[in-house]
């Protein structure tokens, strides 16, 4: 994020307290006289640097327990974006960066003796101690203090005797584990050990190798950070490192042996360390980051896996959106309120994709047999930052070799490539989520379902999917649901699908069959979710009786023969829905309804043949599952929704998901579609972009099955992204549907594409291009005469 630090005018803050007096003395102002800074790494010294040109009368001094050159990494990466607010802020630190940065386009990913190069990534990296003696210079220059070899002094001794302490003390930070009961950090291990070195040589790209050894899978990431060095980092699951003995390691053999293992990057050149030592990267979260007058900046308050980036840019940015509110706003606390809320939102958005990025190298076996271009683009985009968009206009080339690798025909996008389930050939890898309407009368899909369903199917997507459809009417979660448990309901279907088939031939439509479980006899979404009925209540059944939320109807725990009823209603569910003309059958074991319930441990409490252990909690789930799958016709596909994560402690974990999903595909399932959560009130998602879909990709490569993802896909960008990367088959959308029903159409219009993967109605056709907005986009007239 760029910030402009302005320079302050003379007057343009009170009279500050005496330097004499604690904080409990100071005048309110956000114009701290004394400020203590707490670490000298490059996010501390910027922070001091900063504070100190806005204020020249500040007193700012920086503690560091080590000497001025000592330092643990080699070089640091910034991007142009952090770059221009340092150009900003601080001309002067900028002007010294400029001469010391070395840059380059490209990234190099050689996997089994085979090298890709991407280009157009445009990066920019100098030595660690290069950053550190330029901030030093520019420190002294203002007149900051700088103590080095000196520890700092008790957190809670600077905060009674400086109007601002700033933690910068790192992850293992002292000042924050003060405080520890105010900021209330969360602190995560991973499952890889990684090591920090050097090479006496500058790579000419960003460079990520893999070596496939016999202890297991080792990843090398390389970089230059001047004309003559270079930053390596080897990393490996905790489990290959013991067993290549690295636990037993010194530094110097760790160091000789990765040079060995990576021989071909390094060109038979040696590594070197600085102190070097294994490590796990640990993943800081804190709940608050200020107390009073101590706030955390850096990797004291935040970390991301340097698989994405640097942890120093995060640093300076947090240090010019901290200089940038102690100038903006009227006092302190509204000044550190405002760098919290500032940077939180866009450091949470970097973690979440740090974190997606080392998981994806904590799984990288998993990848190891895909194509090797679709192999590389899937490194590329792990963090789903960089997608199929943004690479095609980084690497048009690259990109292209990727997507004739996948089998996309000339100018076809990935999202418009056919895929087929069973006897089903879908023109293209869009889904129309199921979504409930709550409109049906006694269980009967009436106009609104017709004009709903009918409105998408036009739209482009390859499959429209109905809403969970009731067995029974018991099985409803409210009154509005609709069904398939009569022979009127059945007939609506089939004037639903008629239309579809009729009107937007290609278009497939399939239906989701259901039972609410504990989660019925409630209230209309829009009069309150999850909520129950103020009367009109129907009895519920359950795996086990347990109500979803303290005020839910408490459920009836299901009788051997109740299970034997339920399961022939969803038999003859099946059979009413192929006569009325589906195309596909999901069944729903997902979101803690009936079959959910049954699948997690935290809603299934049996003590008979139907709970336990995960294959006794699959199988009611597998039995209903046979029994439509007898009655629903061969050649049409039938496909799975579950809920891979609980997001509660205890819960479906993303191994049992894996295992339920390939019992669904042992049974004859075509595709999983994979869903999390909704199943226990207290779950805790990690909401974010794309954040469903690593479950998705997992089941994929783990289950070898075919998965639709689903969960914020909200772009077509991320449908081609998910799609070329093999993460997903197939690509689920919601929420986009309802804003727009033609969004599949307006995708191939906004891609150029107009091929079989996207057909407009025939009466639609005048459509198919963006229609001009305003005179704005009219011919210019000539106002000047060329030469």
């Amino acid at each position: 994020m760029e910030r402009t630090v302005r320079m302050p005018t003379q007057g343009a803050r009170g009279t500050a307290r005496s330097a004499t007096t604690g904080p409990q003395a100071h005048d309110g102002t956000s114009h701290p006289l004394r400020v203590a800074i707490v670490g000298g790494g490059p996010g501390g010294l910027y922070t001091a640097a900063l504070l100190k040109r806005l204020a020249p009368d500040r007193q700012v001094t920086v503690w560091e327990r080590n000497a001025p050159d000592d330092t643990f990494g080699f070089g640091v990466v910034l991007s142009d974006e952090t770059l221009g607010g340092i150009e900003h802020a601080d001309p002067v630190v900028h002007e010294a960066l400029q001469k010391h940065f070395v840059r380059w386009d490209d990234i190099d990913i050689v996997h089994r003796n085979t090298r890709h190069t991407s280009g157009g990534h445009g990066f920019a990296a100098l030595g660690r101690r290069r950053l550190l003696a330029i901030l030093h210079e520019r420190c002294r220059s203002l007149g900051v203090d700088l103590r080095f070899r000196a520890a700092a002094p008790d957190p809670a001794r600077l905060a009674e005797t400086y109007d601002l302490v700033v933690a910068a003390d790192g992850v293992h930070s002292t000042t924050r584990e003060a405080y520890a009961d105010v900021f209330r950090p969360h602190i995560t291990g991973h499952r890889c050990r990684y090591i920090w070195l050097a090479a006496d040589f500058a790579f000419d790209a960003f460079r990520f190798e893999i070596a496939e050894t016999e202890p297991g899978v080792m990843q090398l990431h390389g970089y230059p950070y001047a004309a003559d060095a270079s930053t390596v980092i080897v990393e490996m699951r905790e489990e290959v490192w013991r067993a290549a003995g690295f636990d037993e390691a010194d530094e110097r053999e760790s160091v000789e042996r990765c040079a060995k293992i990576f021989a071909d990057a390094l060109g038979g050149r040696p590594l070197r360390s600085n102190k070097s030592a294994w490590t796990t990267f640990r993943t800081v979260v804190n709940e608050r980051w200020s107390h009073g007058n101590v706030v955390l900046l850096g990797d004291a308050a935040h970390t991301a896996h340097f698989s994405i980036g640097s942890g120093t840019k995060l640093a300076v940015e947090d240090a010019l959106a901290l200089a940038a509110c102690l100038d903006e706003q009227p006092t302190l606390e509204e000044a550190l309120t405002a760098y919290e809320e500032e940077r939180r939102p866009v450091v949470a958005s970097t973690q979440r994709a740090a974190r997606a990025s080392l998981e994806w190298f904590e799984d990288l076996p998993r990848y190891l047999d895909r194509p090797p271009r679709q192999f590389a683009f899937n490194l590329l985009t792990r963090s789903r930052r960089v997608t199929h968009d943004n690479l095609r206009l980084r690497d048009a080339r690259f990109t292209e070799s990727v997507e004739r690798e996948f089998g996309c025909p000339p100018g076809t996008p990935p999202m418009f490539t056919p895929f087929r389930l069973r006897g089903l050939t879908l023109r293209n890898r869009v889904v129309v989520s199921p979504m409930d309407m709550y409109s049906a009368a006694d269980g009967v899909p009436g106009d609104f379902h017709l004009v709903h369903l009918g409105a998408r199917a036009l739209g482009g997507a390859g499959l429209v999917m109905t809403e969970m459809v009731c067995v029974s009417e018991e099985g409803r979660i409210t009154p509005g649901c609709a069904g398939l448990y009569t022979g009127r309901q059945a007939e609506a279907w089939r004037r639903i699908t008629g239309f579809v088939h009729e009107r937007s031939p290609g278009t497939a439509i399939g239906v989701q069959l259901g039972h609410s479980g504990r989660k019925g006899s409630t209230r209309l979404m829009w009069e309150g979710m999850d909520e129950p009925l103020p009367d009109g209540n129907w009895p519920l059944v359950a795996a086990s009786p347990l109500p979803y939320k303290p005020d839910s109807q408490t459920p009836r725990q299901l009788t051997r023969a109740q299970l034997t009823d339920i399961r022939e209603q969803f038999a003859a569910a099946a059979w009413r829905a192929a006569r009325a003309g589906f195309d596909l059958l999901e069944l729903h074991c997902a979101h803690g309804y009936l079959l959910s319930g049954f699948l997690s441990p935290l809603t299934n409490h049996r003590t008979d043949a139907y709970g336990g252990s995960l294959a006794k909690r699959l199988r009611f789930p597998l039995e209903v599952f046979d029994a439509v799958r007898a009655v629903w016709p061969e050649e049409r596909p039938m496909t799975v929704r579950i809920s891979a994560t609980d997001w509660a402690e205890g819960g479906t974990s993303a191994e049992d998901a894996v295992e339920i999903a390939r019992a669904f595909a042992a049974h004859g399932a075509d595709a999983i579609d994979v869903s999390t959560g909704q199943v226990v009130a207290d779950e805790r998602p990690e909401f974010g972009r794309s954040y469903q879909t690593p479950f998705a990709d997992r089941i994929r490569h783990e289950a070898g099955v075919p998965v639709i993802a689903v969960g914020a896909i909200s772009s077509w960008d991320d449908v081609n992204s998910l799609i070329l990367a093999g993460r997903a088959d197939l690509c689920a959308l919601a929420r986009p549907h309802l804003y727009d029903p033609h969004w599949t159409l307006h995708a191939a219009a906004e891609q150029g594409y107009d091929g079989p993967g996207a057909v407009w109605p025939a009466p639609y056709r005048a459509g198919s291009r963006r229609p001009r907005t305003g005179r704005s986009e009219a011919p210019k007239p000539r106002l000047s005469l060329g030469k």
